[in-house]
């Protein structure tokens, strides 16, 4: 039997229940009315709405997202009436981290790679980043790599540690766009994330990056996508992406574990195999062309060109500087720059002096061509080597040797390439000074053959000699 004390504690302890659900509504509508929530029901955009309907799609068709680190953009896919895919709209991504290849460990600043599972859960309206939804890493394939970290979000802010940021406007309309996906039945959004757009030209400047084999596994199922613009099924199997692909009697394909023989569409696997037989001949054929490979390199992650005046951005000091391309050589190594410096084309100005071997080799024609020239007889004197070599190297321009006249492509050089009155009159103008006057001789016996002055001895003594002034006579 029930005392009337007992009566009246049950009873308050049901009216204090009631007061506490009155209390949690009241504090939940309060929160709607003063908008705390209010960003995260926002309508998608009308101009958005209409190029939904311009494709074919509704507000709440279902959804597919596609990202591109190296591009820095996000898109937002739409399916029709017809169960393919269109492109609705392309998001400038304003911030991601890292490098190019997949998140391996937590705290790695890696914006993951590969195909992700996104679902009603793990939306998130209360985000310190504006708005945010978890896309789902790891996988059971990052799992089975033993991948660690999580929580890698879209969300605004424009501040990445591995996510994808957007400004908050964005993500506002991002997330209507889910919102209304799952209100219209949506159980999973697949999202892409992709290193780059899985075009030839990229292929073939990153054929060699170690990220390459991950890569093709995630190039087939774009190539899917993309030949049927319906959604890929995504499975694992032997450590890597499966796609559109089945076990004989239903059988579990596990991600960690070997692939049993597969079945998938032969239509479907035909018109992707030639979108992949098309895209591996341009990429050979750009690879004939000279295309080098190229290993980028990032301070950390990049953003979209046109995010370039948002100010408030995380780590503004590591976007600041644009990535680097490293040449590689056919092993995948850096190419050393003395390589780099030796391949390339030299510039050299007109007025510049050359390096010793390049004037060796501008001034060898002419020094044949002069030592053909009929000799300029000199009177039968013994010539002191010493006063012969400095007195050709006086000039009438004291800064302009013969050297640097053959060097500086003087209007005087084509002379030396005529005939021998012709190189008789370019001597004469490459070295006016006369020769030193005679000096008496011990001996009235004629000087030696050898000892003849001629134009090439002088001229050639006045290529190898210093420049200085004369002896005094």
């Amino acid at each position: 039997m029930i005392t009337s004390s007992q009566k009246r504690a049950k009873f308050a302890i049901s009216a204090g229940r009631i007061a506490a659900v009155a209390m949690a509504a009241s504090l939940l509508a309060g929160c709607q009315d003063t908008g705390t929530n209010a960003k995260a029901y926002r309508p998608i955009p009308p101009e958005t709405l209409a190029l939904m309907e311009s494709k074919g799609a509704t507000r709440s068709s279902p959804v597919l997202i596609r990202a591109y680190k190296k591009e820095a953009e996000l898109e937002i896919w739409k399916m029709k009436s017809d169960g393919q895919y269109a492109l609705i709209k392309s998001f400038p991504m304003c911030r991601w981290s890292g490098q190019l290849g997949p998140k391996i460990r937590e705290g790695d600043r890696q914006v993951p790679e590969g195909f992700y599972t996104i679902t009603p859960g793990q939306m998130n309206p209360n985000s310190a980043y504006y708005l945010s939804f978890n896309v789902g890493y790891p996988n059971a394939l990052d799992r089975a790599q033993g991948y660690t970290g999580g929580s890698i979000m879209v969300h605004g802010a424009c501040s990445s540690a591995g996510c994808f940021s957007m400004t908050d406007q964005q993500i506002e309309e991002i997330y209507a766009i889910a919102r209304e996906a799952f209100a219209g039945g949506q159980r999973a959004i697949q999202m892409q994330s992709y290193p780059f757009r899985m075009t030839p030209d990229n292929l073939a400047k990153h054929r060699l990056d170690p990220n390459m084999p991950f890569w093709r596994q995630l190039k087939e199922g774009s190539d899917r996508f993309d030949v049927t613009k319906r959604e890929p099924q995504v499975n694992f199997c032997g450590r890597r992406y499966v796609f559109d692909a089945s076990a004989p009697g239903g059988q579990r394909l596990e991600a960690a574990a070997a692939c049993p023989p597969l079945q998938q569409d032969p239509q479907v696997a035909a018109l992707v195999s030639q979108k992949a037989r098309a895209d591996d001949t341009k990429v050979a054929e750009l690879v004939q062309s000279g295309v080098q490979p190229v290993k980028v390199i990032y301070s950390d992650g990049g953003q979209h060109p046109s995010m370039a005046h948002v100010m408030e951005v995380s780590r503004p000091e590591a976007i600041a500087e644009a990535p680097r391309e490293i040449p590689l050589d056919a092993k995948g190594k850096p190419v050393p720059a003395v390589v780099l410096v030796a391949a390339a084309k030299p510039v050299v100005a007109p007025a510049q002096a050359a390096a010793p071997s390049v004037a060796a080799k501008a001034v060898a024609p002419a020094a044949k061509k002069i030592a053909k020239a009929e000799p300029v007889k000199a009177s039968p004197v013994k010539a002191e080597p010493a006063k012969v070599e400095t007195a050709r190297a006086e000039t009438s321009e004291p800064q302009t040797s013969v050297v640097s006249r053959l060097l500086s492509f003087s209007p005087k050089l084509p002379s030396l390439f005529g005939s021998d009155e012709s190189s008789k009159a370019a001597i004469e103008t490459a070295a006016p000074v006369p020769l030193p006057p005679p000096r008496p001789r011990a001996s009235a016996q004629p000087p030696k053959p050898q000892a003849s002055v001629t134009t090439a001895q002088p001229v050639k003594l006045a290529l190898n000699a210093p420049v200085r002034r004369p002896a005094a006579d």
